[in-house]
């Protein structure tokens, strides 16, 4: 009897594992015709048939560059608007941030006013701009500034008349950015028909400086792995010989693009993994090489301007948040200073074995002589600019100081250059003060307020005796000149 229970067990078993392969069999045998034709269909295709993959242009489909949409926004997804204003006469130019020759100090021939008249200098122009504290740059008659429209969520590169501030045309891209003490703080570069900017949020775009036609864009956040720096990016783009040239850190060090093309003609390694700061870069010769000095996160380095090779990098500087450029003062010494405590250092370069070698000559306490925002100015053999204190010093290139301008006298966080042997002075509030540029005391020859908003920060643009200057949301055009 058992015997015969186990059996008819086992032949139930038996026609229930039949059932479950039949059922099996019902689903997987479809599953595996489909992956049979697949795989034939992959082998005619790579076999018999040819494909050509290239990387996509903006205008390589025939449509308007500036049509052409980049990932999330950004330049080439832009839209040009044309005014109706013209370019002024004047051929001079201030065609980047500090001017032609990096440094702050117009070389102009043009007197400036020694007494301001009652009221203040002639106005010529005003105009609003969003919130930030970005400056001008003067080129063929034409004025440049990057500016943030808060309606539209769009960085906007406005062009206008140097002679009665309208608008030539204004190019604009989404970029989706918030208040974080101020929008837009980078001064445009212009030169050989190409005008230069970088946004907020690190986004690089070439425009023809004269149509205001889109060339070629970046995000360096995308494409570099930039870190986008505290209160937005301040770095200030630079051309020389058609080549843009940007510090973006992550991926590249620094790149040198073509402004025509876009192409990126060289770019430097960045093992150290240095990031973005809100300094500039400052071009200048040395053992006749000309190169490329950056304050990037982690220390600075020298770059060969010809093929982007380091020429030599230094630990002995180094702040996060730096914001002032250094500054060139002659013979290899390299002058850097921060604010946040952090003082000022000399740098010296010198040649080693067919190397260059910096060499660190001193360091002061910011008590002595730092710079919280602008960059100081080396002018016929002596350093000036404004301390943490808000006075203005004068110093040798030994860091001795020789004078300061006191407690009457104080300036805050705005911008100053040199101009007609007078160092030129904005404040806080709008306050613009004439100095004579002289090492053996504070000379305060004439002032007046030009401004009625507050934080003034902008840096100036001078030329032919008009002074391009701005606070928070104001930007406004006067005549210094003495005429």
């Amino acid at each position: 009897m058992k015997l015969t229970l186990d059996s008819g067990l086992r032949q139930n078993d038996k026609c229930e594992s039949m059932n479950m392969r039949q059922q099996r069999l019902k689903w997987v045998l479809p599953g595996l015709l489909i992956a049979v034709g697949t795989a034939l269909f992959s082998v005619w295709i790579c076999r018999y048939q040819r494909f050509e993959v290239t990387v996509r242009l903006p205008g390589a489909d025939g449509r308007p560059a500036a049509s052409v949409a980049s990932v999330g926004g950004g330049p080439a997804a832009g839209s040009l608007q044309m005014f109706d204003g013209k370019p002024s006469a004047i051929a001079n130019s201030w065609p980047c941030f500090r001017g032609a020759d990096y440094d702050g100090i117009s070389k102009e021939n043009v007197p400036l006013l020694r007494q301001f008249p009652e009221g203040g200098p002639k106005k010529l122009w005003q105009i609003p701009l969003g919130e930030g504290y970005a400056g001008a740059t003067v080129w063929k008659g034409r004025v440049y500034v990057i500016d943030y429209d808060p309606a539209k969520q769009a960085d906007a590169i406005r062009c206008l008349s140097l002679e009665d501030g309208k608008e030539i045309w204004r190019y604009s891209y989404p970029v989706k950015i918030k208040r974080n003490h101020g929008m837009s703080r980078t001064t445009p570069a212009a030169a050989d028909g190409f005008v230069v900017t970088m946004g907020p949020k690190c986004h690089v775009c070439c425009l023809n400086a004269e149509t205001g036609q889109f060339i070629w864009g970046m995000d360096l956040v995308r494409e570099y792995g930039t870190q986008e720096p505290l209160w937005y990016a301040g770095q200030c783009p630079r051309i020389e010989n058609g080549r843009a040239i940007i510090a973006p850190g992550g991926k590249a060090l620094m790149i040198a693009v073509e402004c025509a093309t876009g192409k990126v003609v060289w770019q430097t390694e960045n093992p150290d993994g240095w990031q973005m700061t809100h300094s500039s870069i400052l071009p200048m010769n040395f053992a006749g090489k000309r190169m490329y000095v950056y304050c990037a996160s982690g220390g600075v380095v020298g770059v060969d301007a010809e093929n982007g090779r380091i020429l030599w990098k230094t630990d002995q500087w180094k702040l996060k948040t730096n914001v002032p450029t250094p500054v060139d003062c002659g013979d290899g010494k390299i002058f850097f200073s921060a604010g946040y405590n952090k003082g000022s250092m000399m740098l010296q370069l010198k040649q080693a074995g067919g190397e260059i070698v910096p060499q660190v000559l001193f360091t002061l306490k910011a008590n002595v002589f730092g710079a919280d925002q602008q960059t100081p100015v080396f002018y016929q053999g002596y350093i000036y600019g404004v301390r943490p204190d808000k006075r203005l010093v004068c110093m040798d290139t030994n860091g001795k100081i020789l004078w300061n301008s006191g407690e009457a006298n104080t300036y805050g966080l705005g911008p100053y250059m040199v101009a007609d042997g007078k160092i030129i002075v904005l404040n806080d509030e709008g306050v613009l003060s004439f100095i004579q540029a002289k090492s053996d005391a504070f000379d305060l020859i004439t002032q007046t307020k030009v401004l009625e908003g507050h934080e003034s920060w902008g840096p100036m643009a001078l030329v032919s005796g008009r002074l391009i200057v701005r606070d928070l949301t104001n930007m406004v055009c006067v005549d210094v000149a003495q005429r």
